[in-house]
């Protein structure tokens, strides 16, 4: 029975709670390897809005099909995507 708890999230739970920061935010979230859009839902992101991630000191623009290997302490920022359309 206690398999239903650990297999609700597909795998995604791999290791202890970790803390990260989305636009100023902080969460906890599993350690381990976790998609852009998992990351996008905990912190509250439309979507629609590009993520990126703070890598020493630039931010590094995340895909919406990526995925980031969290250890804790990254910071991530959202902003609406550049629209080319004019």
């Amino acid at each position: 029975m206690a398999q239903d708890d650990t297999s609700k999230d597909n795998g995604h739970e791999h290791g202890p709670l970790v803390t990260i920061t989305v636009d100023t935010k902080t969460y906890k979230i599993h350690r381990g390897h976790q998609t852009v859009v998992e990351i996008k839902t905990i912190g509250g992101v439309p979507l629609a809005f590009e993520l990126e991630q703070l890598v020493d000191g630039k931010l590094t623009p995340l895909p919406d099909d990526g995925a980031v290997t969290l250890k804790g302490g990254e910071v991530f920022l959202s902003h609406p995507k550049d629209g080319g359309a004019s």
